[in-house]
């Protein structure tokens, strides 16, 4: 009685509902039932929440509780934000200036940033997985993807599924999700490199940023193949000649940067970036 859906996802369905013990509504993940029963799925959810909860920062959404319902199906909860995601934001992007726009994409930088520094890539970042709440509050989501590292750069514990489980999914949903993330991937992440960093991260963030100003996608093109083809070879336009509103040459040397396809040639760090960003806008 108390479950209201949120979202589906392909394989994760997201409900708010009624903590009993507290009084109050919060945000409950749980598989969807045709993944419920499936030990690698329930691994993956239980993954999420632990990487979840072991990053405690502003830009990132409070974990509270893991456990298994009255099915012996594996759940967790987060607070409950109700707010606009980043897609809906770009697609009304002419209601925000450039400074609100960049502002936002600072914001998730510093989950980055905060997440890079505990050994976690994000790998994931695209406009549906970034919230603005009601208070201006900007929370970078779903870390289902991430790849985790203890502080001694070997595998975590918590990574104890190998990476290329969880990206190389060959069912439809994963085939869609990978659609729908394919634009936002790095060259390094296409080609499915084993030494992956942060820098990967970066790159997406600047896919972001790139839509978020001019309305487009850095790489083109109407099937995956063509985009991954576009992501490895073409030099994207630069953000100033097809946007609307004006933009920077500041701006448009950190999206490019940002955008390069060898990642010895991005920024080093996510803090890097930020630096560069707020020197851009003059905070």
């Amino acid at each position: 009685a108390y479950f209201k859906t949120i979202a589906k996802g392909g394989k994760s369905l997201i409900q708010s509902c009624k903590d009993l013990h507290l009084g109050r509504v919060v945000c409950h993940k749980s598989l969807l039932p045709e993944f419920a029963n499936d030990p690698i799925e329930q691994k993956r959810l239980l993954r999420e929440a632990r990487v979840s909860a072991m990053l405690q920062h502003p830009n990132t959404m409070p974990t509270y509780e893991v456990g298994r319902d009255h099915h012996g199906n594996c759940y967790f909860t987060m607070k409950l934000v109700h707010g606009y995601t980043f897609r809906e934001i770009i697609d009304y992007r002419e209601r925000y200036d450039v400074t609100q726009l960049v502002n936002i994409i600072i914001q998730v930088g510093h989950a980055l940033q905060y997440a890079h520094t505990h050994g976690v890539v994000h790998r994931d970042v695209k406009p549906e997985n970034i919230l603005v709440g009601p208070f201006g509050e900007v929370l970078l989501l779903d870390w289902g993807l991430a790849k985790v590292r203890s502080e001694e750069g070997t595998a975590s514990e918590i990574d104890d599924m190998t990476s290329e489980s969880l990206t190389d999914d060959q069912t439809m949903t994963g085939f869609q999700k990978l659609q729908g993330t394919i634009a936002y991937m790095s060259p390094e992440q296409i080609k499915k490199a084993p030494d992956i960093d942060g820098r990967t991260d970066i790159y997406s963030l600047g896919v972001v940023l790139y839509e978020a100003l001019t309305g487009v996608k850095p790489s083109l093109g109407d099937t995956m193949d063509k985009i991954k083809a576009s992501t490895l070879n073409d030099i994207p336009l630069i953000p100033s000649e097809i946007s609307t509103t004006s933009i920077s040459k500041v701006l448009d040397d950190i999206i490019m940067q940002c955008l390069a396809k060898d990642p010895n040639k991005r920024m080093h760090s996510i803090g890097e970036l930020i630096r560069l960003l707020k020197e851009g806008l003059g905070v």
